[in-house]
């Protein structure tokens, strides 16, 4: 699965509020095991969320969690784009939803708060527990709440801890070696696609060092493969250190 995070809110591009979802999703998947395999902040605009919806879409193993935009201001773009972009379809009434909100506002309901129960059709309303004013998921992939930290929270932990807390344990090993990335680049190359390569070069000293990092779920296979660059360090006499 490529989870990934959409942030909708210009106010946080102009700097009038901060992000709390990014690394609140990291720290929840990291809990079972997943890590994030993209992040977006981006406007409250109709063809830059469409846009993005719609390439996340094409990811056939893409988790999404979208935060923000779901209200019933005129800058509420998320449930349209939404029902557009997955469904093909206009937003339709979704009556249980309808009736909380009834519920929670009575007259105050009208005009503008009821128009948050116009929703994609065949969505799953998520829980609000702050005042029932609910989120939604569609296929159990794609998951919309609102941008408050409060509301937005709870609901993803849950559909998390529902969905996606069956995971397999992945391995990592790493170490730090004083060279460059130059130098290890062909054994990089070998590496199959299941294993997670990451390569941070830096300098110390005015010298070349690296942190190489293999990561993946086969710890037989990432084993093999670590060693392969411990005996190329050796056999550069290269020094290095685990980590």
């Amino acid at each position: 699965m490529n989870f990934y995070v959409v942030i909708i809110g210009t106010e946080i591009l102009n700097g009038r509020r901060q992000d709390k979802h990014f690394e609140f999703v990291k720290n929840k998947l990291a809990k079972y095991n997943h890590e994030l395999f993209a992040s977006f902040v981006i406007k409250d605009d109709v063809e830059l969320i469409t846009r993005t919806y719609e390439m996340i879409k094409a990811d056939k193993e893409a988790v999404m969690f979208s935060f923000g935009g779901i209200g019933s201001t005129p800058d509420d773009l998320t449930r349209e784009i939404a029902a557009k972009v997955f469904r093909n379809s206009p937003l339709i009434t979704h009556e249980k939803f309808k009736k909380d909100i009834i519920k929670q506002f009575g007259d105050g309901a009208y005009p503008h708060r009821i128009r948050m129960a116009d929703l994609p059709p065949d969505v799953e309303l998520l829980f609000n527990p702050v005042n029932n004013m609910s989120g939604f998921s569609l296929d159990r992939r794609f998951f919309f709440v609102p941008g408050f930290p409060s509301m937005a929270h709870p609901m993803i932990t849950e559909a998390i801890e529902k969905h996606f807390s069956n995971s397999k344990k992945k391995y990592r090993y790493t170490l730090f070696a004083k060279t460059s990335e130059e130098s290890l680049i062909s054994l990089m190359q070998q590496l199959p696609k299941n294993i997670e390569l990451s390569s941070l070069p830096m300098f110390i000293d005015g010298k070349p060092n690296v942190e190489l990092s293999l990561s993946g779920e086969n710890k037989e296979e990432i084993e093999h493969y670590f060693e392969l660059f411990k005996k190329e360090l050796q056999n550069k006499k290269i020094d290095y250190n685990l980590k």
